[in-house]
This record gives C-alpha cells, sequence and structure tokens, in this order.
C-alpha cells in the first residue's frame, strides 16, 4: 500500500543527512494515475462525504496543493486495498457517521468549557 503511493509520487521523499530532515517534498513523477488521484481529490472540496471533510481540514491546516496531495494519497491507499482485499468500500470506516462527529463535537466543546469554569447548557428551540 505505501509502495504503491510512493510509487506515484504521492508520498514525502524524506532527504535526511545525519539524522535531520533536510527536505520533506514528494518526488516529481510522470505518471498519470497520480495526476487524475489529485484530480480526483480536487473534486472533493465541496463534497459531503469524509473524504471532502478531510480535504477541507487539510486545506485549511496546510494549504490547498498540500492538502490535494495529501488527499489524493488517502485515495490512493483506499483504491489500493479495495483492489487488494476485493472488498467494496466502507465510507463509515473512514468516519463515524454525521451524528457521531456531533456527539464528539459537543463533548470536546463541553470539556473545553468545563475546563475554562463554564457550563454550557442548550439553546430553547
Amino acid at each position: 500500500m505505501r509502495h504503491f503511493a510512493s510509487w506515484l509520487g504521492l508520498c514525502p521523499d524524506n532527504r535526511i543527512s545525519g539524522g535531520t530532515i533536510l527536505s520533506s517534498k514528494t518526488r516529481d513523477v510522470p505518471s498519470r494515475a497520480a495526476q487524475i488521484f489529485r484530480l480526483a481529490a480536487q473534486s472533493l472540496h465541496a463534497a459531503k462525504s469524509a473524504l471532502g471533510a478531510h480535504f477541507r481540514r487539510m486545506r485549511g491546516r496546510i494549504g490547498a496543493p498540500e492538502a490535494i496531495t495529501a488527499t489524493a494519497h488517502k485515495l490512493a491507499r483506499i483504491y489500493y486495498a479495495v483492489l487488494k482485499t476485493r472488498t467494496p468500500y466502507d465510507e463509515s470506516r473512514i468516519a463515524g457517521s454525521p451524528e457521531q462527529q456531533a456527539l464528539k463535537r459537543r463533548q470536546r466543546l463541553e470539556k473545553q468549557a468545563a475546563k475554562l469554569g463554564f457550563a454550557l447548557s442548550p439553546l430553547p428551540t
């Protein structure tokens, strides 16, 4: 799985000297498959799926070009796993349901509020 992503040029190519990482950019590989994975990753920017959420999180954290590469890497790993195991793709394995995500977000916010000395109460609807 990792070898496939590396062969596509979607993995960091760590140049190490004396235990220090000098560079960690991806290699320039003339691969049509890598271009297809990047194009698919770029199209996820408005998708309401776990992969779309992953792309948007990465874009906010590391910028658009690196987010495209990171999401293409994730897509390549998923593609390889589906081909190797011959099992259908199951998105629930990537992230929980939206209800589970909302529950985790609420629990995290309540914990942060308690740490700051506040208590959260729901608004009347």
